[in-house]
């Protein structure tokens, strides 16, 4: 089985939703834990892709200074 693709927007918008749901209250303790979850592993996939970009802006603007 693959995985599914990394997408930013994607994974954003699954981030607003756990967190509405979270802050919903309207969750058991262990549907908050697993969402919890997703949501860090997601964060920590949006954070590597913001550095990324981060990154390829930077290397981008050093070659157009030149």
């Amino acid at each position: 089985m693959s995985e599914k693709k990394f997408v930013f927007e994607d994974a954003l918008k699954r981030l607003e939703e756990i967190n509405q749901l979270l802050s919903g209250g309207n969750t058991t303790l262990d549907e908050g834990i697993s969402l919890y979850e997703e949501g860090a592993k997601l964060a920590a996939q949006c954070k590597e892709a913001l550095e990324s970009a981060k990154e390829r802006v930077s290397k981008l603007e050093q070659t157009f200074e030149k």
